[in-house]
């Protein structure tokens, strides 16, 4: 609230809106390698196929992702992680979290938050200059997002009776949706709320 909504709104002000989604795009197209590996993970190997090949494109015609050719030909979008592979194996999501910087996740997630820092290739490229560079690709892209959906976001967390428990409930709901595809146990869960009766 001192620090990051501040320099979000002031972000977005100051960058032509055009700018903020090409270094949305870039930060995205520079995750995708990430993907493609959760996604192997998972035993998805066509979705990593196409991850691959989306990033190739975007990183190639799409000068180093700052555009998205690849959705004008069509190219599905990757949306994955090592939350999801862990999911996929069998894990649950465990409590609810609140991680510093970050925001909302579960155990399960926070896991896969901290695997995923290692598990991108491109960190592992042997040229100094991309070192962390991913790293602060996201961190402009959170800016980003934060700047674009502020009124949103503020009336989440300062306009609510409860703002802690209404960001909770929203995000375990939207996870959930993410991770349903066709596990039955997670659409019957999906809107149920574990903390609803412990009052914790």
């Amino acid at each position: 609230r001192v620090f990051f909504r501040p320099a979000a709104k002031g972000y977005v002000t100051v960058i032509p809106r055009p700018m903020v989604n090409s270094f949305n795009m870039f930060a995205e197209n520079l995750s995708l390698p990430g993907q493609t590996v959760d996604y192997l993970l998972q035993g998805k190997p066509k979705e990593a196929g196409t991850t691959l090949f989306r990033f190739v494109v975007n990183s190639t015609v799409g000068f180093a992702g700052l555009a998205d050719p690849a959705s004008d030909f069509q190219i599905p979008r990757a949306d994955t992680d090592f939350g999801e592979t862990l999911h996929v194996w069998g894990f649950a999501e465990g409590p609810y979290l609140e991680l510093p910087l970050y925001g909302p996740s579960t155990t399960r997630d926070a896991i896969g938050v901290f695997v995923n820092l290692f598990t991108n290739p491109i960190d592992f490229a042997p040229t100094r200059p991309i070192n962390n560079l991913g790293l602060y690709a996201e961190i402009v892209r959170r800016l980003g997002d934060r700047g674009l959906y502020s009124d949103t976001v503020d009336s989440i967390l300062y306009d609510s009776s409860d703002s802690y428990a209404q960001l909770r409930l929203i995000y375990l709901q939207n996870r959930r949706l993410e991770l349903a595809t066709d596990d039955e146990d997670a659409y019957l869960g999906l809107y149920s709320d574990p903390y609803s009766d412990t009052g914790t």
